[in-house]
């Protein structure tokens, strides 16, 4: 791992010896023999890495220490000092000096030194790639959809992720809750913390208040450490509650103050602990029937339900399935590292005509499998589970689409797709489907089509 090394000594000897050893180890190495001289390169051209000592004439190092993080940020500096200025690089430190060397110099321990500035410094980048990427996966372009009803969602979701409002999603399993859950919290200004995904249903009941708010060693039987609970861990990010229906109703309070009074009391004390986190839960059963049925408290359920995100399933947003489709071909293509070009428009229209029970989670699974199956240039039927390519449903029963319901399907995903196509130009529209403007509108009105982009 090499480096842009200054280095500023206005020892000749020092500097020397300095230059030499760095330059062996394969480094890019500077030297100036003073203060002034070091700050004029550093702002021709920035430095990974600045040694400077303490003493120098014109710019003494913590001068030098002070602009060059101005100047460059990024740039580590590490003082050379005699051990009877000990208490001066002390200082230094404590004004973001990264390391100080102490006279006589030691080059073994100076490329150790070096070395451990680098790799921190690999170490750091790698995170914001990771964090970039990560950003990038939960961004609202990988949320897909262009139907009227995804587009009013990711309205929601752009305004409602400025904020630390508590949100409540609803919609069936396998609509994507928990990615919109996610691109919430990675469009929020808690992205760079914790996002912490509780699938509430799972926990043991006796354990739940340990797994959510922690405990104290010797609590109950099993604890013989304390434990820091998850709405502790997700502090100053987000906590996502999976499923919050499935919580026992006696808990439910418990919750609920947690929530009202954003601190936590860890079994087996009496002391609160105070936590900054923004709330997201989600549930794929009606709430406010639970709540007439007695199985969900009702003050939990308002105060859960400050904006509700409903997910509508793919039978109401068809014109998605051939995004959708596509989106996962390419997941699965580059994965599988397959030569697919794209997918045979009877598949289309299959997957248009399914019953999709399982909702986009059985789309991406029919998807991944084709792309398995796949050893031509496009998907075709025959990649297809027999069951859909048949015409049934999952669990083998047949699929009622009248003819009526499956021209109507057709009609919106053309018109929707050629509108976008000319970017929602009417007449221009009109002409290239053959209709006049107004049987367009009267269209667009009948099939729930948006007038707007």
């Amino acid at each position: 791992m090499t480096a842009r090394i200054l280095v500023v000594d206005d020892e000749e000897i020092i500097r020397e010896s300095l230059y030499y050893i760095l330059e062996k180890e394969g480094h890019e190495v500077e030297a100036a023999k003073d203060g002034l001289e070091a700050l004029t390169k550093v702002e021709k051209q920035p430095f990974d890495i600045v040694i400077t000592d303490l003493e120098m004439p014109e710019i003494k190092g913590i001068e030098l220490l002070e602009k060059v993080q101005r100047l460059t940020p990024e740039t580590f500096v590490l003082i050379i000092t005699a051990y009877a200025s000990i208490e001066t690089a002390i200082a230094a430190l404590r004004k973001g000096a990264s390391d100080y060397i102490i006279k006589p110099l030691e080059f073994d321990d100076i490329i150790f030194r070096i070395n451990r500035l680098l790799e921190h410094r690999k170490l750091e980048r790698e995170i914001k790639l990771l964090r970039q990427e990560l950003h990038h996966t939960y961004d609202f372009e990988q949320i897909i959809g262009k139907s009227p009803a995804m587009e009013r969602i990711f309205n929601t979701v752009k305004k409602v992720a400025q904020t630390d409002g508590t949100v409540l999603i609803t919609g069936k399993s396998g609509t994507g809750k928990e990615l919109i859950a996610r691109a919430i919290h990675f469009n929020s200004k808690r992205r760079d913390n914790h996002f912490v995904a509780i699938n509430t249903g799972a926990i043991v009941e006796n354990l739940f208040e340990s797994e959510l708010f922690g405990h104290k060693r010797g609590s109950f039987t099993g604890a013989t450490s304390d434990k820091e609970g998850l709405f502790k861990t997700a502090s100053s990010g987000s906590i996502y509650l999976d499923e919050i229906s499935e919580i026992p109703f006696h808990l439910q309070v418990k919750l609920l103050r947690a929530i009202e009074q954003r601190e936590v009391i860890p079994v087996g004390t009496n002391f609160p602990v105070k936590v900054d986190i923004r709330i997201i839960a989600s549930t794929n059963r009606d709430l406010k029937k639970e709540v007439e049925k007695g199985k969900f408290r009702e003050d939990l359920f308002y105060r859960l339900n400050v904006v509700e995100i409903n997910l509508p399933p793919l039978a109401e947003r068809k014109e998605d399935i051939p995004l959708l489709a596509q989106h996962f071909l390419e997941k699965y293509r580059i994965e599988m590292k397959k030569n697919i070009k794209g997918i045979d428009n009877q598949v289309i229209q299959t997957l248009l005509h399914y019953n999709w029970k399982g909702e986009v989670r059985e789309l991406e699974n029919i998807m991944e499998r084709a792309v398995i199956f796949c050893e031509d240039e496009y998907i075709t039927v025959s990649d297809l589970p027999e069951f859909i390519s048949s015409g049934l449903d999952s669990n083998g029963g047949e699929q009622s689409k009248t003819l009526k319901d499956a021209v109507k399907e057709f009609e919106k995903i053309y018109i929707r797709q050629e509108l976008e196509r000319i970017k929602f130009n009417k007449e221009e529209a009109a002409k290239t489907l053959g209709i006049s403007v107004s049987s367009l509108y009267r269209k667009m009105e009948e099939l729930g089509i948006d007038s707007q982009k």
